[in-house]
């Protein structure tokens, strides 16, 4: 029964893959002035993807067929081997769960939001093609297939936070998101070529593919065919992708920027897909990282010190965006935390619960901004009565990301926490500290923005003010509600359980840190809410905090520092070049060749002259000078 169920196995993950593709291809060619058809296609596609993945996870609770890599040739030359293909095991399956299921919330909530706006096709093809992309980033069984979608999904990024490219504020971050990712995917570049040129020590076939990588690496390990030094380096040049895409200081510069994009977009961004993507590329590679004490090391240094930057820089924000935005890179450096402490479980179950809450906060956060026209906190308040599913909601992933028990967020924050108690002290130091900013800076989100008294509108939008908030309509507030049960159901689904496999024991809680987290949660929650809970016009922060509040406001001087560095290379060493190739390469080079041939040529013109004697002269001459070469050698 099972064998003949694995025969219409291959067919399903296609599936999964190429229907958001089938959605974009359809929008594009028959529904750019249809709005309502071309939602309806692009809602379709991410559907039939997540049935097609609870079809796969259900098919494999029942018959535990995981792994599967299957593939067909793609590259085929002298040495070099590639296939299109997928590797389908527990951590794909989660993933491709998480990216078809919180996307179709995210699709549908779409329908509401982006409804009127002129470009409404447009947007969902594009939502359609960067959820493609993901998908192939999930199933993808070598590095080179997964390069290309991890390209694919920049491409599709780059569109989406750039939609309203109208506005230069959109354009420019769509520009700084993908020129910021592309300097991190040199080093990622560099990292898979290295590892493919070590996978062939010994004499062994050079390869891609991630099976046959971790097949091939204890042996070459234990061999000595690889050294010690080397996997460091490969560890680390690969880890630089993920420091792109999953926004690690110092890059994480374009992530705040991210949100001039519409909200869903940076849900979806945030929430399951393109900064997820990092962590889950370190979860693929475990088995190089695994190895290395070093690379190790300092991911997790690079996690923690994310978190708790990104997390001093939320604290500062008055964009309920940008809020949300600094919290999602604070949170992924706890999960790049967890994987260099070696716990992949640890990091890939808080970045599931992660996708719940996060989802839910910057859906409710769209819905606000819906109904108010504004992103800065200080002005909204008083939601609670006029927009309740949208606040409470709201609430519930607020806790959940705080880690209040018994939501999601406590369950999976706690394992990386334990994980720090058992490994390093000072790295759960910082994620200690991390947990609470985290509660502190999200009590003051809540007070000010959802919970707070009603402040006055600076503007209103034909009649959009103040007064006239309500709560979205049911294509938001239904998502909204789905993302809230998750949030707070998250940690008693057996993730972990499903992660490491029917025979794998779960970490037991820890009491003393599930403690500690707990109250310093608390404590968080205590002074915001003594600080905020009746805030009116100004951040209480601003003045006790006074030089430290700006270096917060202008985040650590980070963009001055690139645009300074970006000016060393463009006036500087590009100035150096420039003159080079100026004075050298083209004057003394190209325009020298091109005075030496005319001043040749009008040598040789003159020989030229047209009349018969001179050429006689010239024949007797070389007559002459023959016969004496002759004459000489004999």
């Amino acid at each position: 029964m099972v064998e003949r169920l694995l025969e219409n196995l291959p067919p399903l993950p296609w599936v999964i893959l190429f229907s958001p593709l089938a959605a974009c291809a359809a929008i594009c060619a028959f529904f750019l002035h249809k709005p309502r058809a071309a939602s309806g296609t692009a809602i379709a596609g991410i559907l039939v993807s997540f049935a097609a993945s609870v079809a796969l996870a259900v098919f494999h609770a029942q018959n535990h067929f995981l792994p599967v890599d299957s593939g067909t040739a793609w590259i085929r030359m002298a040495g070099l081997n590639v296939e299109f293909g997928y590797l389908l095991d527990r951590l794909s399956l989660l993933m491709l769960l998480v990216v078809t299921g919180v996307g179709s919330c995210i699709f549908v909530y779409s329908t509401g939001y982006m409804r009127g706006d002129s470009s409404y096709p447009r947007f969902f093809a594009t939502l359609s093609f960067f959820a493609f992309s993901m998908l192939g980033i999930v199933l993808a069984n070598n590095f080179i297939l997964l390069f290309v979608f991890w390209e694919l999904v920049a491409v599709s990024s780059y569109l989406l936070i750039g939609f309203w490219f109208e506005k230069p504020s959109a354009a420019d971050a769509g520009n700084k998101a993908f020129i910021v990712n592309r300097l991190a995917d040199f080093g990622f570049v560099l990292g898979i070529v290295l590892v493919w040129m070590l996978s062939g020590a010994g004499g062994a076939e050079r390869t891609f593919s991630f099976t046959e990588l971790q097949r091939w690496l204890p042996g070459a390990l234990e061999g000595g065919l690889v050294t010690h030094g080397m996997l460091v380096l490969a560890a680390l040049l690969v880890f630089c992708g993920v420091a792109g895409k999953s926004a690690q200081f110092p890059l994480y510069i374009w992530l705040p920027d991210a949100m001039e994009g519409p909200t869903p977009v940076s849900a979806l961004i945030h929430a399951a897909t393109m900064v997820a993507a990092g962590v889950y590329l370190l979860g693929r590679v475990f088995f190089l990282i695994e190895p290395v004490e070093q690379a190790l090391a300092v991911i997790a240094a690079f996690g923690a010190v994310t978190a708790v930057l990104a997390a001093l820089l939320a604290v500062a924000q008055n964009d309920i965006k940008k809020i949300l935005a600094y919290s999602t890179v604070s949170q992924l450096g706890y999960m790049v935390m967890a994987m260099g402490l070696g716990g992949p479980t640890a990091a890939m179950y808080h970045l599931t619960t992660h996708a719940f809450f996060k989802a839910l906060l910057f859906l409710g956060a769209g819905a606000m901004i819906h109904a108010l026209h504004t992103q800065d906190i200080w002005e909204m308040g008083g939601l609670r009565k006029a927009m309740p599913v949208t606040a409470y909601t709201f609430l519930v992933g607020t806790l959940a990301l705080c880690g209040i028990a018994p939501l999601s967020g406590f369950f999976s924050k706690d394992e990386i926490l334990t994980l720090a108690w058992q490994h390093n002290k000072a790295l759960f130091a910082a994620g200690l500290f991390t947990a609470g900013l985290t509660a502190f800076y999200m009590t003051r989100a809540v007070w000010v923005a959802v919970l707070g008294v009603r402040r006055a509108r600076k503007h209103t939008h034909a009649g959009h003010g103040h007064e006239g908030a309500h709560d979205a309509p049911w294509s938001m507030k239904g998502p909204l509600l789905v993302l809230a049960a998750l949030a707070a159901s998250g940690g008693f689904i057996g993730i972990p359980a499903f992660i490491m496999g029917e025979h794998a024991h779960a970490q037991a809680l820890n009491w003393t840190v599930a403690g500690l987290s707990t109250a310093v949660a608390l404590l968080g929650i205590g002074a915001g809410t003594a600080l905020y809970r009746g805030a009116k016009k100004e951040d209480p922060l601003v003045r006790p905090l006074g030089a430290a509040y700006q270096v917060l406001v202008r985040k650590y001087y980070l963009d001055e520092f690139f645009l300074a560095l970006a000016r060393v290379f463009k006036d500087t060493i590009a100035g150096m070049f420039f003159r080079f190739d100026a004075n050298v390469v083209i004057k003394r080079g190209v325009d020298g060749t091109a005075r030496l041939t005319a001043g040749l040529g009008d040598r040789l013109r003159r020989a030229q002259t047209g009349r018969i004697e001179t050429y006689a002269m010239a024949f007797a001459f070389g007559v002459v000078a023959i016969l004496y070469a002759v004459l000489m050698r004999s």
